[in-house]
Order: C-alpha cells, then structure tokens, then sequence
C-alpha cells in the first residue's frame, strides 16, 4: 500500500513506521527480476558500516540516505546486498553492507555525515519518508551479517531471494530474517497511568513497560505476564494501540493499553529502578515537556510517547 491510500493510523506516527517503498515481494525469487533491477540506470542505494548509517550530505544542513552506483561503489565495496523495493518514483532501492571498520575514516569526509540509527530519526537527519528504509536496510543488512552460517548444520548459508533467504549450501536448510515481538503497555487505573524507568534511560525519562513476547503466548497474556513480573500489577483486559518496527536490532513493538486491577505496585529491581502511578495531568505536562518536576516520557520516535498520547491525550481506555 502506498502513502497515497495508507490510512492514518496511529503506528504511522513512530519513528521508522514510513516506509514508501515498494518491497516487490512478488518479484524476489526471480534471480533475473532482482537483476535487471540491480543493473537498472537509476538504482539507489541505502549504506550501512556495520550497524552505523552513512549519510549524503546535500546541503548546509540537510543529507539523505540515497547513493546512485557511483557514489556508492566511492564509499564502500559492498559485503551483501539486499533488494529493499522499489521508489515511487520509478528507482530500484537496495541496501549495502560495508566493513563497520570504514565508519570511523568516513566520518572525516566532508560530503557524509556518519551518525547513529537513533540520532538519524530523533535528530530529524534526513526527510521523514527515508526513515524507514533506512531502518528496513539496518535491520536485514544486520540480520545478514550474524547468520552467514547454518543453525542447523553450520555450513555456510547463502543468500538467495533478493536478500530476503538464507539457504544452507551443505544440508539446504532456509532461514529467514527474525523480527522479535515485544509488547510495549501502558498499565491504567482510573485517571493515572503506570509509568517506570530504567538505569540506562536518560535522567528523570519515565516510559511504559515492556518485555518480549514469549513462544505459546497470545499478545493479551504476554501484557499479562510483563505487567504482573514487573510491577506486581494484575491486569483486565488489554487493547492494542499501535506497533512499531524497531531496527535495534530487528525487533516488532506492540503497544498496549492495560487495565490494572490493583494499586500497590511491586517492582522488579533488576529491571527497573523506579516506577509510579502518574495522573493525567502529570502525562500531559511531561508530553509537553512542562513538569515541574522536569520528568519527562519518551520523545516522538518511541511508540510509548504515541501510547501515553493516545491515553492522555485521545482518552483511549482498555
């Protein structure tokens, strides 16, 4: 579905959700489809040292994820390549890997900007619509890059399908790119809402919980599970919000709505170092970035501020 008829939902709201490419999923087992593609005049490329993002500068202050051929080939000889889809404009998009060890000398050329995936999006690095590809191209080009071997066998696997299969040379055992699913759930009692913090977090950055969706585990239960382990809360019912693909690196958010059935908050002290009931008012000063107290959630990139959003702000209940 293109931009054009996507409807606004609320997961088109978190960062790396946009995405305009065409994948062309239909066309990725036709080796010759892939290649004229490949060999095509106006082919693009996304670049990506490792796990760090290499980007065009086009201006003062402005740069985009895309290289034609030859700009690429003057960045990086390619260590896999992947076929992302295809533009709206018409352009065949792939993305390349190259050593992680060229980052650091690229970082002193003046027409590239060499920066974290995170500081891309949160930063506003290059224009909304590339945020996406850029985070498809990380997430398969890493995937790529940690399973060149047979889990089965340990033969080398080789990449087929435009990039989007691995098949074992030795055993012909296929494996396919992993997204992790993790529920992300704001847990609500009234008018006040669970909100916790890790150590690592920034200072007084205050967010939802979350936790990985385990094997046998509906979405529902995984909230379930997550919110009782974390915080000694048991949970009624559940509504989804929203999701978020993730590229760090290749994870799947599900955000959540949760309806605590209790008050007293226990929490988990391996997990998380603090955590209590906020009020509206309170969610609200802190997406504002108003609290008296200097608290503050999760920026516009995370799928938790669109969660706290839709409570707080949309009056969305479990």
């Amino acid at each position: 579905m293109n931009d054009a008829s996507r409807p606004r939902e609320r997961s088109a709201l978190t960062g790396f959700a946009t995405n305009p490419l065409d994948r062309r999923g239909d066309q990725r087992d036709q080796p010759d489809a892939v290649a004229r593609y490949r060999a095509s005049p106006g082919t693009r490329h996304v670049i990506v040292a490792g796990e760090t993002p290499i980007l065009r500068r086009t201006g003062p202050e402005s740069q985009t994820i895309w290289f034609d051929e030859k700009q690429a080939d003057g960045v990086g000889k390619a260590l896999d390549e992947v076929f992302l889809g295809v533009h709206p404009d018409g352009d065949a998009c792939f993305g390349r890997l190259i050593e992680r060890q060229l980052a650091d000398a690229l970082r002193e050329r003046e027409d590239l900007l060499v920066s974290d995936l995170r500081s891309v999006a949160l930063k506003r690095l290059v224009p909304p619509e590339e945020v996406g590809p850029l985070g498809e191209a990380k997430a398969i080009l890493d995937w790529h890059a940690r399973h060149r071997f047979c889990a089965n066998c340990g033969g080398p696997a080789l990449m087929v399908s435009g990039g989007w299969r691995r098949e074992c040379a030795q055993c012909g055992a296929l494996h396919f790119p992993r997204t992790d699913p993790v529920v992300i759930m704001l847990a609500v009692r009234g008018d006040k809402c669970l909100l916790a913090r890790q150590a690592r977090f920034a200072p007084k950055m205050y967010s939802c919980i979350a936790g990985f969706l385990e094997p046998g585990e509906t979405l529902e239960d995984a909230v379930r599970r997550e919110t009782w382990e974390e915080a000694g809360l048991r949970t009624g019912a559940v509504r989804y919000v929203a999701s978020q693909p993730w590229p760090f690196p290749s994870s799947l958010m599900i955000g959540c709505i949760a309806e605590a059935l209790n008050d007293d908050i226990v929490l988990d002290g391996t997990e998380l170092e603090d955590g209590r009931w906020f009020s509206r008012e309170e969610a609200l000063l802190m997406i504002d970035g108003r609290h008296p107290d200097g608290l503050a959630c999760p920026q516009h990139i995370a799928i938790a501020n669109t969660i706290l959003k839709a409570w707080a702000v949309d009056g969305e209940e479990p």
